[in-house]
């Protein structure tokens, strides 16, 4: 195991993830202690992804940014990660838990989508697309959990898929305010077509019936994932539960999503304390237990 690292580098990561992934940062406080600041720096890089694309005008100034970090995994970054407190406690929590660098080089390559005005065609992209995203940091998150205690590689993997899925499709469906008004939809297109939805319509923030239904299709097949996630997490050792705990958060969002009365371009807030409230009884539930 690498030494120590400075805590402040830790301190910088959770005061990141509190503030701009703040599920994320709850659900490490129902973990053990020492297994918190590798998730929070795992969720200190994705929140160092995500945001480029709000940080960058044009795609290419944006691409420059991601490839330092896929050049940073591969051994290959100009400057390495010394400067950047992210990027230290990150190659910190991979050389401790022995992790893959694979999954995080696919996340910032599905990332790239972010930075295009490119609608989402269907669901065979989606999905993938999800399961980089989402659905990786789950499996890494259990792998952290996991080390020690006999992990299961496969099934973990096949969990974060179908939950990264779900908790993605709660996301997209909920930030739909947000992501129309810049004119930028993960919605499946398909879907939307299927339905009757004129993009023009969504893009300018009104609530149609078509909508509605594609909406509720693209709900409907999140829940479906939820329930087989929830259904193999049962199998999985109980140490690694509880990287799982943000399917919690889907379940309670989804239903709440799915209301006929609620408005689609309503913004979606949900506050910090029923976000704690969420991850506190699921974390002391039999399906979330160590």
């Amino acid at each position: 195991m690498s030494e120590p690292a400075d805590t402040g580098t830790a301190a910088f990561c959770a005061g990141l993830v509190r503030e701009a992934d703040f599920d994320r940062y709850a659900a490490t406080l129902f973990v053990a202690t020492e297994k918190r600041r590798p998730l929070l720096a795992l969720a200190a890089f994705n929140a160092e992804i995500v945001r480029v694309r709000g940080q960058v005008s044009q795609p290419l100034p944006g691409e420059i940014r991601l490839q330092w970090w896929t050049d940073l995994l591969s051994g290959a970054a100009h400057g390495g990660a010394e400067g950047n407190p992210v990027a230290v406690e990150l190659t910190r929590t991979i050389a401790d838990h022995a992790l893959p660098t694979e999954p995080l080089t696919r996340l910032i390559e599905a990332h790239i989508f972010d930075l295009y005005n490119d609608p989402m065609p269907d669901w065979t992209v989606l999905e993938p697309h999800l399961a980089e995203t989402e659905g990786a940091l789950l499996a890494l998150g259990a792998r952290v959990l996991g080390q020690g205690a006999g992990q299961a590689p496969d099934a973990i993997e096949h969990v974060a898929r179908h939950a990264g899925i779900a908790i993605g499709i709660g996301r997209i469906v909920a930030r739909l305010p947000y992501d129309s008004a810049r004119r930028q939809l993960y919605l499946p297109n398909d879907v939307l077509l299927r339905h009757g939805c004129d993009l023009e319509q969504v893009f300018g923030g009104q609530s149609t019936p078509a909508l509605r239904a594609a909406l509720a299709e693209v709900i409907a097949e999140a829940r479906k994932h939820l329930d087989q996630a929830l259904l193999e997490l049962a199998d999985l050792p109980a140490a690694l539960r509880p990287a799982f705990l943000p399917l919690a958060l889907a379940r309670r969002d989804l239903d709440l999503l799915a209301s006929p009365e609620r408005d689609p371009f309503t913004p979606f807030e949900r506050s910090r304390l029923a976000t704690l409230w969420t991850l506190w009884r699921a974390s002391r539930s039999k399906a979330f237990r160590m």
